[in-house]
């Protein structure tokens, strides 16, 4: 009451802050005890698998691979192991910058669901995508039974996979959503892994529990969440971050030219295209209308035939075409058939093309710089210098301000924060379907110091057995049934 009404009538400016704290406090302080009380119900769950994996085979599997292990990744390795090896419901985020190398451990966390006798799942948002996991988890255990399954398999082939899933002779599987189908029998399930967390709802997963004996959980993104929103968005979860990139990987250098540029730009990637290079041009998403966003597609096809002739094979890639078609473009691209691809829809996040070193985004000020940055990344993945030319005359102050961003920094936490900065945490996850909070009085990202604060003490009062009966927390125990802070 004090505060409240010190807030309406301070005394002075030193008591109206003060107050404003104390209000924002309790207010940060109730959600995160709602989110440590779930993340410890999560944890105490006993019925939680303890993987009892072979820590000799994974070391030598490690030892196999032919590049060595980043600290970071061995730390986030780690990290997952422990999990696994706990009893606990695993729950945990794998957050990494694009090329970053989730996806080996992400591997290898499913070789130590293997030493267990167990199968691990891994289910992706694209066809295209679960192809490329399937392909490269072929790659790293050939030995293993790796299936695949999505939704675009011929009648036949999708039998046998389902039979190999139930009998238990699939060790690993890829998929999409056909993962978590009726028709999908497990034998053992052990560990689950959901790539691009965010595309996934919460009852996908729930799903998941349920086919498995209450599998582990381990979520990847590729979308760099700042370190603010990590910690409420996803603060039922343990998160762990590659902030490191592979050795030998070369920062990809970034440029940002006016379209009355455009022919210089050409001209330059004539002589890229000499030395080998390949080139993803994009053009941008129009929201209002898929078919003008096609013409403009197919203009720009033109275009580039017209200009380049017989110096460069140009081919194009939308979201109108069936998926076999998509496939077979893609292919192409990346066995060097192609030397440009024009590509209207986002090139598939992960699609992995090394010898793709330049890409040419149209109308670059029309992105968010979430998403340039995941464009951005598809390209410097093998070990020669990659160029961002983002094409844009902005109109805006925020458009100019995103392009000069995007040249000074390739670190997508350093982005991230940008972003959120200049957006506000409600446009970055779309506030209703990720459940961050409203808050009355308090802001998350002004006042992180403060969530920062509410969290460690949320966390400690969490951790003392019996908090409930205690009777220093036994009004914050009533407050908590009165109201859902998550709801």
């Amino acid at each position: 009451q004090e505060a409240v009404r010190a807030m309406h009538f301070p005394k002075d400016l030193a008591e109206y802050k003060q107050a404003l704290r104390r209000t924002k406090f309790e207010e940060l302080f109730y959600f995160q005890m709602n989110l440590q009380v779930l993340k410890a119900e999560n944890k105490s769950e006993t019925n939680g698998l303890a993987i009892a994996y072979d820590e000799a085979k994974i070391k030598a599997k490690i030892a196999e691979l032919p590049f060595p292990l980043t600290e970071a990744q061995q730390r986030s390795l780690s990290e997952i192991l422990a999990d696994m090896k706990s009893g606990a419901h695993m729950n945990r985020l794998l957050q990494g910058d694009v090329g970053s190398g989730k996806t080996v451990i992400a591997s290898l966390a499913m070789y130590g669901a293997y030493t267990a006798r167990l199968q691990s799942a891994l289910m992706v948002p694209t066809e295209i995508l679960a192809e490329q996991h399937y392909q490269s988890l072929q790659g790293l255990f050939p030995e293993l039974e790796v299936v695949l399954l999505t939704s675009g398999m011929k009648a036949a082939d999708k039998k046998v996979a389902l039979s190999k899933i139930e009998s238990g002779e699939a060790q690993m599987i890829v998929g999409t959503h056909s993962l978590i189908q009726d028709a999908v029998t497990y034998h053992r399930l052990g560990l689950v892994i959901t790539d691009e967390q965010h595309r996934f709802g919460v009852n996908q997963r729930r799903i998941f529990r349920e086919k498995g004996d209450n599998p582990d959980v381990l979520m990847m993104t590729a979308t760099p969440i700042p370190r603010t929103l990590a910690i409420t968005a996803f603060g039922d979860m343990d998160v762990s971050i590659i902030d490191q990139m592979p050795a030998g990987r070369k920062p990809i250098i970034t440029r940002w030219v006016k379209h009355e540029q455009l022919k210089v730009v050409l001209d330059w990637l004539i002589k890229e295209l000499q030395r080998g290079a390949q080139v993803y041009v994009i053009s941008p998403l129009i929201e209002e209308s898929e078919a003008l966003d096609l013409k403009n597609a197919i203009a720009l096809e033109k275009e580039l035939k017209a200009y380049f002739g017989d110096k460069a094979h140009v081919a194009l890639l939308h979201g109108k075409m069936k998926s076999d078609e998509k496939d077979a473009i893609m292919q192409d691209f990346k066995e060097g058939k192609t030397d440009i691809l024009v590509s209207t829809t986002v090139i598939e996040v992960g699609v992995n093309v090394p010898n793709a070193t330049v890409m040419l985004i149209m109308d670059a000020d029309r992105f968010g710089l979430s998403q340039l940055h995941q464009l951005r990344g598809r390209i410097g993945r093998g070990n020669k210098q990659s160029y961002a030319v983002l094409m844009a005359n902005p109109k805006t102050e925020s458009g100019k301000k995103r392009m000069k961003i995007m040249t000074e920094t390739t670190d997508g936490f350093v982005l991230a924060e940008e972003d959120l900065k200049m957006r506000g945490s409600g446009e970055i996850f779309g506030t209703r379907q990720s459940g961050l909070p409203e808050f009355q009085v308090a802001d998350i990202l002004e006042d992180y110091p403060i969530l920062e604060e509410a969290r460690k003490v949320a966390s400690q009062i969490v951790s003392t057995p019996d908090w409930r009966t205690n009777a220093d927390w036994h009004i914050v125990a009533l407050h908590l049934d009165k109201q859902d802070y998550l709801d």
